[in-house]
């Protein structure tokens, strides 16, 4: 398992916490790319699959903040209990079903746009019969960074992540955390923006 810290931390936080400049969606956006995702374990394989993102609006600063409450006071599944009634669009991979996107917020960074995503994953009937210690990792999170002058961009997927609120003795802060449970997250490669309008 990989603790991803710092720059996803950040990023968690500013999805949380901070004012959405982009909240307001006109239209759907619909995204496509090509996931690269490296082998764990056993299997060293790295494989490529399309994926499809469709998005349809955004999480308001109010929800957000009410997430990070329940993240704090309850822990993540709960958290996972709270945006499972949020439908701002959906996310496929290959020849998957979509799964409905959970959390979406937006801000601009370095002149790119930053669009990051939560969503409870995919569980295989496998991992929920044999009880995996992969169950506890309900969460997909995306982030992706945008150029709106050419519609083109990349990101990162974590397939399957666990979202909790720690301590961090050397920051000497509570902080988010978000773990990865594959060595090292998925890229999204080739990323274009399909219905892309002016900003």
């Amino acid at each position: 398992m990989n603790r991803i810290k710092g720059f996803f931390e950040f990023v968690f936080l500013v999805f949380l916490l901070s004012a959405s400049a982009l909240t307001a969606q006109a239209q759907k956006e619909t995204y496509t790319g090509t996931v690269l995702s490296y082998g764990t374990g056993m299997n060293t394989r790295s494989t490529t699959r399309n994926f499809t993102l469709n998005v349809t609006g955004a999480t308001s600063d109010e929800k957000a903040k009410g997430f990070l409450s329940i993240l704090q006071d309850k822990g993540q599944n709960p958290l996972l209990d709270a945006i499972n009634d949020e439908d701002l669009g959906n996310f496929s991979v290959g020849g998957s079903l979509g799964r409905t996107v959970n959390v979406v917020r937006q801000s601009q960074v370095d002149g790119r746009r930053r669009i990051f995503i939560v969503f409870e994953r995919w569980l295989q009937f496998g991992e929920l019969r044999g009880g995996y210690r992969s169950v506890d990792y309900p969460f997909g999170v995306i982030e992706l960074f945008m150029d709106d002058a050419t519609g083109k961009g990349s990101g990162t997927y974590i397939e399957a992540a666990k979202i909790r609120w720690t301590y961090d003795n050397k920051a000497k802060q509570y902080q988010v955390e978000i773990e990865n449970f594959a060595t090292f997250p998925a890229k999204l490669l080739g990323v274009s923006q399909r219905n892309k309008q002016a900003r």
